[in-house]
């Protein structure tokens, strides 16, 4: 064989490989499961004392806290890094199986905290002593799920009064009582016409007032059921879902809901479902994925896939645009408002190098960048940004309009990440949860 033959020979071959490699990474991104990596515990035998439920000074009762702005309310801070944090308990068992990776956040309501897990038929719910980690309840029921980036709960549970709600990647809406887990009701949204979007039913629910919000898809884009029951008050619109967080907006006097699915961001009425307005924004795969953010009359949101960033300014009737550009294109990572400017990550949550920016919200314009400290999500404590990139590490820092203010940094604050920690920073009457998969680490923020 002449030489000139094998030489193409061999370049077909790499070429052939690397298109095969490509495709099964695209694959693997878009249908695969993350592996459960580090140390897996199996379910504990023994259960913790049902203690008296007690409110804390600084719950954490739903997603994004209780103004939904990523802003928790505890004050005591401890700053000084410089000998890590104090490590109060760590579980490794909130996933159980090969394809059971699971995403969403806890909330805690005093010494209760609340999160979603998986194993290989069951959706799980565990209720988690805040003192000592330890095992009060664990609730489950049977439901199919697909593989794409695990079987597990993207959506965050949200505690009201004695009840948690919890609503699963196959559509799944479970009301449990918080004190002894016992089921309420559960319902699907494909009872009447949801449909799952492609990476899962991820909008977190919202309670307002006796509704229980849901993003359904299909034929019901928006549910609301009673919460004490479970019967349909409304259903609203037809599309499919987004991957948001539904979230109350105060306009004037009026009290409405924002939800951000896939073909844009509408502007709701929580009595009847009626669409008020809507912001058309569609990105390529119908990833919506971040929260609204919400300042007086003016609204800011932002999507992956090159759709950048945009603000409104809604009126009685309607809204206007206020600026759009691309300073910000976040996939699933929510910026924080302080004092006027947006602090967050750019960018799509692939790997762990990003940029972390602050910009004004009034203008859209950037006013510095950084990539110092990954890519990843936040959280807002007691003037300070807490910063866990896709690795596992840990940044303090402090909000300032003109340049990166770092303060401090705890490398591995989450150990073993083999994959990417996607899952939100939770604080909660002075404690710091951090999730990756079956893992959930409790660190004590005051000394």
């Amino acid at each position: 064989m002449k030489k000139r033959t094998k030489i193409i020979l061999l370049i077909l071959t790499l070429v052939i490989i690397g298109i095969g490699f490509y495709g099964y990474s695209i694959y693997n991104m878009v249908m695969g499961s993350e592996d459960l990596s580090g140390k897996l515990d199996e379910l504990p035998s023994e259960k913790s004392a049902n203690q008296i439920i007690q409110s804390g000074d600084s719950d954490w009762l739903n997603w994004r806290g209780s103004n939904f702005d990523g802003k928790s309310n505890f004050k005591g801070l401890k700053t000084n890094w410089s000998n890590g944090l104090d490590k109060l308990w760590q579980i490794d068992y909130l996933c159980q199986g090969d394809v059971s990776a699971a995403w969403s956040a806890p909330v805690v309501k005093g010494n209760r905290l609340l999160i979603t897990g998986r194993d290989n038929e069951n959706d799980l719910v565990f209720c988690i002593n805040t003192d000592d980690g330890k095992m009060i309840w664990l609730g489950k029921y049977k439901s199919q799920a697909e593989t794409s980036h695990g079987q597990g709960a993207r959506a965050t549970a949200f505690i009201d009064s004695s009840m948690v709600y919890t609503f699963g990647r196959s559509g799944d809406v479970v009301c449990w009582n918080i004190d002894d887990g016992k089921m309420i009701w559960h319902k699907n949204v494909k009872e009447v016409g949801g449909v799952e979007p492609q990476w899962g039913h991820s909008a977190t629910p919202l309670i307002l007032d006796n509704k229980l919000i849901i993003q359904g898809g299909g034929k019901s884009l928006v549910i609301a059921y009673n919460k004490i029951t479970g019967e349909i008050i409304w259903k609203s619109m037809e599309g499919d879902a987004g991957y948001s967080a539904s979230i109350p907006f105060v306009n004037g006097n009026d009290t409405t809901i924002l939800i951000y699915h896939a073909k844009g961001l509408s502007c709701i009425l929580p009595e009847t479902g009626k669409e008020l307005w809507r912001v058309p924004w569609e990105t390529e795969y119908g990833v919506n994925a971040t929260t609204p953010i919400v300042s007086g009359n003016i609204i800011f949101h932002t999507s992956a896939y090159g759709m950048g960033c945009e603000a409104i300014e809604t009126t009685k009737d309607g809204y206007k645009v206020l600026w759009k550009n691309d300073v910000i294109s976040a996939q699933h990572s929510d910026p924080v408002l302080i004092d006027g400017y947006l602090y967050g990550y750019a960018g799509e949550s692939l790997r762990n190098k990003g940029l972390f920016k602050c910009i004004e919200l009034q203008t859209g314009k950037e006013i510095w960048s950084s990539d110092q400290i990954g890519q990843g999500t936040i959280a807002y404590i007691d003037g300070h940004l807490i910063c866990l990139d896709l690795k596992g590490s840990l940044y303090l820092v402090k909000p300032n309009n003109s340049k990166l203010e770092k303060i401090a940094e705890i490398k591995n604050a989450l150990e073993d990440v083999g994959n990417l920690a996607w899952t939100v920073p939770v604080v909660a009457n002075g404690k710091l949860y951090l999730r990756y998969l079956q893992r959930l680490v409790c660190y004590d923020l005051t000394n």
